[in-house]
């Protein structure tokens, strides 16, 4: 092994230089990306605490060994665990995701960059607990920049399409910044990178049929811890591998990703988080939300008709590519995984009940006759410019169609072209992302917590200035 390492050493790829030279160097200057990187800070800690309410999540949080303290250790929002930096950073980011219904970013590939606020909490909570001056502000910079990293690569880049879970640009986005928060030199945070790279990634197997299971909403919580540990060896000397993705046969991009290399629609700066989708009226998979709102306002309708599913003949919804190949599903649906991921189960609830919960996807409600009989009567079909449109970067629509036609030969026809979470909605949905944090506040804490943490979080010059471990203090029962 040792003539390999005495070899000379390949020049690190430019994009790992990119990478890492944005983490420790950009200068964030956008007003606009801090205001809304506050708000996202609310809205990913709201939906972890609601999380806390489903034991299929609990029982994976806590210490590998139970009853295992750390001292100084992270603290887990909700929770008394104070934990290492890694298992911490899996616990936040597995309550985070767990709902599916924290923010969205969609392009060529999707994800969550939410998700990296796993690691990037955890870590600033350690650091800040251990005599490091880590503040709020830092913690909201690290979140814009792994939105960035995240969603630049995920602009023109489909890591679904080679059967690659997107949870990879967790890993990669959350190794960026937490080596900037450890302080790691320019040649660590390369190193930190590569050993992302070198990994082995997450195959989509757990988001499909005939596999769809739990492990969607715990998968990004794994990928941001294993960035802390990488980061934490990089920290510790450990060597890197420059060619991580271009080396001929062995890199990344010949391994995994059919011999092609990354294309970069802009440099990075400030405008993932600056447009980034948030999921506030439903936790429904984002290419499923506008379908959800035509649903609900469909149903106002059938109430105001007197009409009942049993007089709907057919319904046909008119999509986007990305929709029909991730959530268009027909056939038994074996868990709540596997209903929060299929479009005709989330129409078919708000149309018989008016809403759309977490709960709604738990064996109890899905056990109704109807919606199985109801989403049997549904037809998904492709709109070219509803395709065209998701993926224009000036419009980023996710519009959907609603066209219900009934056994007496009438149509209903409902078209919403962007969710209440979108940046052209963006007036109108922030009051809503604000009620939904109080509301998930009022899931956990007594009146007089849920005020405190109010306070601090919505006064973003105080905010910024808190102490890293002060304001995740402010979580703890």
């Amino acid at each position: 092994m040792s003539q390999y390492i005495r070899n000379e050493r390949p020049a690190p790829d430019q994009v790992l230089i990119d990478i890492a030279d944005y983490a420790l160097g950009y200068k964030v200057t956008s007003e606009l990306a801090y205001i809304t990187a506050q708000h996202c800070l609310m809205d990913t800690l709201g939906c972890g605490l609601e999380a806390l309410e489903y034991p299929a999540c609990t029982k994976l949080l806590g210490p590998i060994v139970p009853g295992t303290i750390v001292p100084n250790g992270a603290r887990v929002p909700g929770t008394n665990y104070q934990l290492d930096p890694v298992q911490a950073a899996f616990n936040i980011g597995a309550m985070i995701r767990w709902l599916d219904f924290n923010d969205t970013w969609l392009a060529a590939e999707w994800g969550h960059p939410s998700d990296n606020l796993g690691g990037i909490l955890a870590v600033a909570d350690w650091l800040s607990r251990t005599g490091a001056t880590v503040t709020m502000r830092d913690v909201l910079t690290a979140m814009i920049k792994a939105h960035e990293i995240q969603g630049c690569i995920a602009l023109e880049n489909s890591f679904n399409k080679v059967g690659l879970d997107h949870v990879v640009l967790v890993k990669v986005a959350s190794t960026a910044v937490v080596s900037q928060l450890l302080g790691l030199t320019r040649e660590q945070t390369i190193n930190a990178l590569s050993l992302a790279w070198v990994d082995g990634q997450s195959l989509r197997t757990y988001r499909h049929a005939p596999n769809t299971g739990s492990r969607k909403s715990w998968a990004a919580g794994d990928a941001t811890s294993r960035a802390v540990r990488l980061a934490l060896m990089a920290r510790a000397s450990e060597m890197g591998y420059p060619s991580a993705l271009t080396a001929k046969t062995w890199g990344f991009y010949d391994v995994s990703f059919r011999g092609n290399a990354f294309k970069f629609q802009r440099p990075y700066g400030s405008y993932v988080m600056e447009n980034v989708l948030f999921k506030i009226s439903y936790p429904a998979e984002f290419h499923a939300q506008t379908a959800v709102e035509a649903a609900i306002k469909l149903r106002a309708t059938l109430v105001q008709r007197n009409l009942s599913s049993e007089a709907i003949k057919k319904i046909t919804m008119r999509t986007h590519e990305a929709c029909l190949r991730i959530i268009d599903k027909k056939g038994p649906l074996a868990n709540p995984a596997d209903r929060d991921h299929c479009v005709q189960y989330m129409i078919a609830i708000p149309l018989l009940f008016g809403r759309l919960t977490a709960a709604d996807y738990e064996d109890g409600v899905a056990a109704d006759p109807r919606i199985d009989a109801l989403r049997a009567k549904m037809e998904c079909v492709e709109n070219p410019a509803f395709t065209a449109d998701y993926h224009d970067p000036e419009k980023r629509s996710i519009a959907n169609t609603l066209c219900i036609e009934f056994n007496d030969g009438t149509v209903l026809e409902e078209t919403v072209e962007y969710p209440i979470g979108h940046r052209r909605r963006r007036e109108e949905g922030m009051s809503l992302l604000i009620e939904k944090f109080r509301t998930n506040l009022r899931r956990r804490f007594p009146e007089e917590q849920q005020q405190r943490i109010l306070a601090a979080s919505l006064d973003r010059e105080r905010l910024e200035r808190m102490p890293a471990h002060e304001y995740v203090d402010l979580y703890i029962p």
